[in-house]
């Protein structure tokens, strides 16, 4: 059998990027001794992804806010913290004896399990679910997994390759690909018209921030290069083996566009299925759609000792993730005794006056590109769970039968019992019997997140137990 490793920290963080390796940094200053544990092969996240060895030489096409992230990574690497990546967390328990957290990471085929005082989760952002027709076709994907391609090795798809959706990040990633010669044949735009009146109230925050200067030179620069459509209010694609054409609506007019690859994108939302299995409490936020966790202004979460920081705490970029990161292990510090509590607030007050700066016109962002209803609650022959094949109309008919929560469609439908648990139905799910049922998404809830919540094999799970162990790990 295999021996559990139980080396101790004071504070285990999950999750290198920005939010992560800034609290990493800050926490070691203090005298704490600190984890770092990242998916990935490098620190960096997904918004730095392997900038410490990025495989593309000219700095253009990826950007300055990219190369930011290099002096990040290497502040994080030598500061003192332990760095682990390849390694997968799937399971954090705290345990109400000792107050310990028991965190489970699975690295190279082998589990092993941590134990520390406290637990920070900073495992950042994922895309929006965008169900439409066809978007289980080989040569559909997300925008944001292109982007990670890119940044990863350098590759870029071929062929025709149209972008389709709302949000900063297609146009981000049209601009990246015209500085690096990949043609876009079209971006089609799908943000609702209507929106720019509802994001009217918050136009003097935006116009006096750093969102509407970069914002104003991307749209220029992408509307140089690429074929821009905008107020698309339909999307399906189309082909018998893998993505031949997309078909798309413009007011009442339907055209259709020959493509090989298609990239989706309508924003992103919080990772929230680590902190729910930890039992972190979350509510529905209607102005960004999606679950957030109830947070504190030191970043603590609803389970004592466990704090959430970066896009994981609500969405709102980089910087605003550093700086959460940096207010996170600062609270935890005062909350271990290192760091008085005056020294603690003074600090904390400077650092808030930045997030406010950073944050400034982000209102306007998360009103003006809000996804349009059509592609967040789809029509009825639509998958909109993929890995068990449940389309929107069996998610509404369940809920007609008399489910009255994503976890009620599980009986009926097994939704959100895939490998991806929930990832890339969840948000679709409640908002569609929210909908039927005429309830709030608050009221309909999300899926109940339970441990292992990421893939782990028996053999590496029946390895973590001793002779005669009978532990009950989740």
């Amino acid at each position: 059998m295999g021996e559990v490793e139980t080396t101790d920290f004071d504070l285990l963080i999950v999750g290198a990027g920005p939010a992560g390796m800034a609290a990493a940094v800050e926490a070691v200053t203090h005298g704490l001794t600190v984890a770092l544990f990242d998916e990935g092969s490098n620190a960096g996240g997904q918004i730095y992804r392997n900038v410490s060895i990025s495989p593309i030489s000219d700095k253009k096409i990826l950007g300055e806010d990219y190369f930011y992230g290099a002096r990040l990574v290497a502040d994080a690497s030598s500061c003192g913290a332990r760095v682990v990546t390849g390694a997968t967390v799937w399971m954090v328990e705290r345990h109400a004896e000792t107050s310990l957290f028991s965190v489970g990471v699975l690295q190279a085929g082998s589990a092993k399990l941590y134990s520390a005082r406290g637990v920070l989760i900073a495992t950042g952002a994922l895309e929006r679910p965008f169900p439409i027709n066809g978007w289980t076709l080989p040569g559909v994907m997300t925008a944001g997994a292109a982007q990670s391609m890119l940044k990863a090795s350098g590759a870029v798809p071929e062929g025709k390759v149209v972008l389709a959706g709302t949000g900063p990040l297609i146009y981000l990633l049209a601009a990246q690909f015209a500085r690096g010669q990949v043609p876009v044949a079209a971006l089609l735009d799908t943000t609702p018209y209507a929106n720019l009146w509802k994001a009217f109230a918050h136009l003097p925050g935006f116009l006096v921030s750093a969102y509407f200067r970069k914002g104003v030179g991307l749209l220029r620069e992408v509307g140089r290069s690429t074929r821009i459509i905008r107020g698309v209010t339909s999307l399906k694609a189309t082909g018998s083996e893998r993505l031949e054409a997309i078909t798309f609506e413009v007011g009442a007019r339907r055209r259709t566009i020959a493509a090989d690859t298609m990239l989706l994108h309508q924003g992103v939302v919080p990772q929230v299925n680590l902190a729910m299995a930890a039992g972190c409490r979350h509510s529905w936020s209607a102005e960004r759609l999606a679950f957030e966790p109830d947070l504190d202004q030191g970043c603590r979460s609803s389970v004592p000792g466990l704090f959430i920081a970066g896009d994981t705490g609500g969405i709102g970029g980089a910087l605003a993730a550093e700086i959460s990161g940096t207010i996170a292990a600062l609270h935890f510090a005062r909350d271990m005794g290192k760091v008085a509590t005056s020294v603690c607030d003074l600090k904390a007050r400077s650092l808030k006056d930045d997030m406010k700066k950073v944050l400034r016109g982000r209102s306007f962002i998360d009103a003006f590109y809000k996804p349009a209803e059509v592609f967040r609650m789809p029509a009825d022959d639509v998958v909109v769970c993929r890995c068990e094949e449940v389309h929107a109309g069996e998610v509404r008919a369940a809920a007609v039968r008399g489910a009255q929560g994503p976890n009620q469609t599980k009986t009926f439908l097994r939704t959100g019992m895939g490998p991806c648990q929930g990832r890339l139905c969840g948000l679709t799910v409640t908002e569609l019997m929210a909908r039927t049922l005429d309830k709030t998404p608050n009221e309909i809830g999300y899926f109940h997140i339970r441990n292992p919540v990421k893939p782990i094999t028996l053999g590496a799970l029946a390895g973590l137990k001793g002779d005669g162990e009978t532990r009950r790990l989740f």
